[in-house]
């Protein structure tokens, strides 16, 4: 097991009196169910685990009536060997988007009191596109508002990707100074995050990825497990969406890449199937955002605080939520060309998604600034209560944008800026330039 942010935030949940049934949502193969199980079996005595994915089964235990006595029951003639002691025991309902009575028995077990509930659901998002007979058991097991607490999981983000690879506290504290002091990072130090972070870029932040990678340092086995992730996301769209929406979710998906090649990439429905209208496809790309497999980024009106209400609903970039699937679904040796620094005129759109996987992962929403006059931000953020402008650079670059914004504050409001790129720690005036590794220290809000 490798080191992940949830375990801490497990840990405020049970040690938060009269806490709720926990559900833990998260992408698929994100880690949710590795976290979960390891830390209920160092937490209880008994731990009673139900995966409803694997064992469709299971959904009998809940089909009758949700009391808990009646439920645990049906659950011990099925499964005698299971340990159950009230005040000592665990449920964890793996999937349990897959058993939506499982989900609207959460309020039983909380107000029984007797047992613990830890749930992990991989398409809780994705509502609207059950099968009759899946909307008319969602419907009569009805969602307990008011009796869960759910949690957002995400895959392995930048600073656990460091952990994994050995990095200490005093390492990342280090950084945290040089970035605090606005001084530049010792050259070996550098140079080593600098390596970790093209890393990063190729593998990502999928476990059983990282797993690979670190055991074999083979790119091609890394490939080999995402392009499979991948494949079972496709799995997904089939399985789950209504029939008249699986081709046209599957063509959302599989136009990102492209979409991102344009110098300006805002999502264009007419560049996932010629003619193509959002009206066709506008459910389509909902579902596959639902699922937590890409996060949309929202051009603005202004460049100005609240961005959320500044946000134009129809103007948006999409970028995958993982940085090392989006690099899988380009062709082979993408990866090699990045260790080299050789990626011409795509490396603006693999940089700028490497910006949406950090700030997404730190749970920041996503917002840039585009005006046919020609002033385009790629990222905007509340930081330290300011709107401030992020410009994305692979290696060195001038920012004419940013300068133009910055040069006219009656204007744009903006009086600082950050740029993210190859480079160490400065400043120049009103801009704070620093190395994509320091990206994930910006969570100041």
């Amino acid at each position: 097991m490798y080191k992940r942010k949830i375990e801490k935030r497990l840990s405020e949940w049970f040690d938060t009196p009269k806490h709720k049934p926990l559900v833990v949502k998260g992408v698929r193969q994100c880690g949710k169910t590795s976290s979960v199980l390891a830390f209920a079996e160092k937490t209880f005595k008994n731990v009673v685990y139900l995966d409803f994915r694997e064992h469709p089964d299971y959904k009998k235990f809940f089909t009758q009536n949700l009391e808990v006595d009646s439920i645990i029951m049906r659950l011990t003639a099925a499964i005698p060997a299971a340990e159950i002691e009230p005040g000592n025991t665990c449920f964890i309902f793996d999937e349990i988007q897959d058993c939506p009575k499982a989900r609207g028995s959460l309020k039983y077990f909380y107000l029984d009191g007797r047992y613990e509930v830890m749930c992990t659901g991989s398409l809780l998002g994705v509502n609207g596109y059950e099968t009759p007979e899946e909307k008319k058991e969602e419907e009569e097991s009805s969602i307990p508002v008011g009796f869960e607490e759910i949690v957002d999981m995400y895959p392995f983000d930048f600073e656990e990707w460091l952990w994994a690879n050995g990095i200490k506290d005093v390492h990342i504290d280090y950084l945290k100074e040089c970035f605090d002091g606005e001084k530049p990072v010792d050259e070996a130090i550098h140079n080593r995050f600098r390596e970790l972070l093209n890393q990063y870029v190729i593998v990502g932040g999928m476990p059983e990825v990282i797993q690979t990678f670190l055991e074999t340092k083979q790119i091609g086995k890394v490939l080999s497990v995402q392009r499979r992730i991948i494949d079972e996301y496709k799995a997904d769209m089939v399985k789950y969406a209504p029939a008249a929406d699986k081709s046209r979710i599957r063509e959302c998906f599989e136009s990102i890449p492209g979409q991102l090649a344009r110098e300006y990439k805002k999502f264009q429905y007419s560049a996932v199937r010629k003619g193509g209208r959002g009206r066709d496809y506008e459910g389509s790309l909902q579902w596959i955002e639902d699922a937590g497999i890409i996060r949309r980024c929202y051009n603005t009106d202004v460049t100005e605080l609240p961005l959320d209400g500044n946000k134009i609903l129809s103007e948006f970039k999409v970028y995958m939520a993982d940085i090392g699937l989006l690099i899988s679904m380009l062709e082979d040796g993408t990866q090699s060309s990045i260790l080299e620094g050789n990626l011409l005129g795509y490396k603006g759109a693999i940089f700028e998604n490497l910006a949406a996987d950090i700030f997404g992962k730190m749970g920041r929403k996503l917002y840039y600034y585009h005006k046919d006059t020609g002033v385009e931000l790629d990222f905007l953020i509340r930081y330290r209560n300011e709107c401030v402008p992020v410009e994305c650079k692979a290696k060195t670059g001038n920012a004419k944008s940013m300068k133009t914004v910055l040069a006219h504050p009656e204007k744009y409001h903006v009086s600082n800026a950050i740029k993210l790129g190859d480079y160490n720690v400065g400043r120049s005036e009103k801009t704070l330039t620093i190395p994509w590794y320091m990206a994930f220290l910006l969570h100041d809000i």
